[in-house]
């Protein structure tokens, strides 16, 4: 005998014709077993009506990840890894291409300010570089208006780039 899994349309009717106590309580069940859960109904309830008071939240909160990045490029990499998962995280929560941009772009910033650009170690050049093909791939799915605004955000992050790494070929990743 084996568990059924039901299907997210099989629990959307079934939803509808639960009496409000109930929900709320199968709500309140449900985001006690899992933190992402939790923080995804945190979100949901507090903080999706004003998107844009929650991107400048989350870029503060990257900027003092990024203020206490360590020094050694090894340790530096793992806490950059640890900043994109958050980035990750939050974009999910948020479901906007928008606010995925425009936190990296801020997270392109960011790696400019605070990260070691004279490191030899191939993982941090690997991680700044694959942001910019992310937010270059991002852009691309826009619509104009929108592709012209953010073009101009990912042009001033790669000739701030290009005056910082030595190693990095802005032509590999120009629009």
């Amino acid at each position: 005998m084996s568990i059924s899994a039901y299907g997210l349309q099989n629990i959307k009717k079934e939803i509808q014709h639960l009496p409000h106590e109930q929900l709320q309580e199968l709500l309140l069940r449900t985001a006690r077993y899992k933190k992402e859960t939790k923080e995804l109904l945190a979100y949901l309830l507090f903080e999706a009506h004003d998107e844009a008071a929650f991107v400048e939240k989350v870029k503060a909160e990257l900027g003092f990840m990024f203020s206490q990045l360590p020094v050694q490029s090894y340790f530096a990499a793992k806490a950059l890894r640890k900043i994109l998962r958050l980035i990750s995280k939050y974009v999910k929560f948020m479901g906007s291409k928008t606010a995925e941009i425009e936190l990296l772009v801020n997270f392109g910033h960011n790696y400019l300010q605070y990260a070691d650009q004279r490191t030899s170690y191939k993982p941090m050049r690997l991680i700044f570089v694959r942001q910019l093909d992310k937010i270059r791939t991002s852009i691309k799915k826009l619509h104009e208006d929108l592709q012209f605004d953010y073009t101009n955000d990912y042009e001033v992050l790669l000739a701030d780039a290009d005056k910082k790494l030595q190693w990095l070929n802005i032509n590999d990743h120009a629009l």
